[in-house]
């Protein structure tokens, strides 16, 4: 069985009789900013801050900048938020008018940007840079400055992840008249037949003023997936697609497989929630309403996502399941 997009395997014990290894769900931001870049706040204070709001683990992704950060000798009581080596690759194109910016996470070394003049080139070129370097690629707010879409990434190979949710106020997610939101440019790649992971993130610059036209941490975040608080286990599990994205909906059990996609909410407040299960071409196959919703495919969907909406705004995103 297929859970949480990955393969589970019995594993053999001393006295012969296999077992299931023990998994754990493990919350993280993978892109975030400090003073290493433009955020407005110290390594040190912004690793504080995701400490103090429960995250498992953290991605410092400062802008063509490696900020490794290690807990200071004789302090490491503090097991996390796990610390996983991340940049964001920045550059612009065009002139300035388009931006192309990727998170290497799980890097061994700075990536330099590569200017490759238009923007497949571009993006395909800085996705190889950061696969070379031992990372996996992840493409970034995709609407800011109405950069690119699926139409380009469609023609991208070896990236993992896509950013459907970024909590920056100038990050365009819902798109505009004529203009796709990055949820459905990450259907338009989907059905384009290209494999590639749903993230929300929060793009955290500012820390020390809140408010809605700031890019402030807590407003989006993955849940992974992993087999322990470990470097390798976590971007293996962004890489396999282990993992859901949330901007607030917590799930309390998610299953999925090519028979069956089924998942179970952690209720809170009064809210309710509405679960749909979308296919090829952004088109829901099923939607149900209450704390339990699932869905067998037919065959013909193409893939298979569910997406989790709160009446309290919030969402919850699955990882596609692809169909033969």
């Amino acid at each position: 069985m297929w859970k949480w997009g990955r393969l589970v395997y019995p594993v053999p014990t001393p006295s012969g009789r296999p077992t299931l290894p023990s998994f754990k769900w493990l919350k993280g931001n993978i892109h975030t900013h400090t003073t290493e870049s433009d955020g407005d706040d110290t390594p040190e204070n912004v690793v504080r801050w995701y400490r103090r709001h429960g995250y498992d683990f953290l991605v410092l992704s400062d802008h063509n900048h490696l900020t490794l950060f290690e807990y200071a000798e004789g302090r490491r009581r503090f097991k996390r938020p796990l610390m996983v080596p991340g940049e964001e690759v920045t550059l612009s194109i065009h002139e300035g008018r388009t931006p192309i910016h990727l998170n290497a996470i799980g890097i061994s070394r700075v990536v330099e940007p590569i200017d490759a003049v238009e923007t497949v080139p571009t993006i395909q070129a800085n996705v190889d840079a950061i696969v070379s370097a031992g990372g996996i690629a992840s493409i970034n707010h995709p609407n800011y400055l109405w950069s690119f879409d699926h139409s380009h990434i469609k023609n991208v190979t070896g990236a993992s992840l896509l950013e459907i949710y970024n909590g920056h106020p100038a990050a365009n997610v819902h798109g505009a008249p004529g203009k796709a939101g990055n949820e459905d440019i990450w259907d338009g790649v989907l059905t384009g037949g290209r494999a590639i992971f749903g993230v929300a993130t929060d793009d955290s610059h500012h820390y020390k003023d809140f408010h809605p036209g700031m890019s402030n941490p807590g407003r989006g975040w993955v849940v992974v997936r992993a087999e322990a608080l470990e470097v390798e286990a976590i971007v293996d599990g962004l890489a396999s697609g282990s993992f859901y994205s949330s901007t607030g909906v917590e799930l309390a059990d998610l299953e999925s497989s090519s028979a069956a996609i089924s998942v179970r909410v952690k209720p809170e407040k009064d809210f309710i929630y509405t679960t749909a299960f979308i296919g090829r071409g952004g088109h829901t196959h099923a939607e149900s309403t209450g704390l339990e919703a699932s869905y067998e495919p037919e065959g013909g969907e193409g893939y298979v996502r569910a997406v989790v909406r709160s009446s309290s705004g919030a969402r919850a995103w699955t990882q596609p399941v692809f169909l033969s």
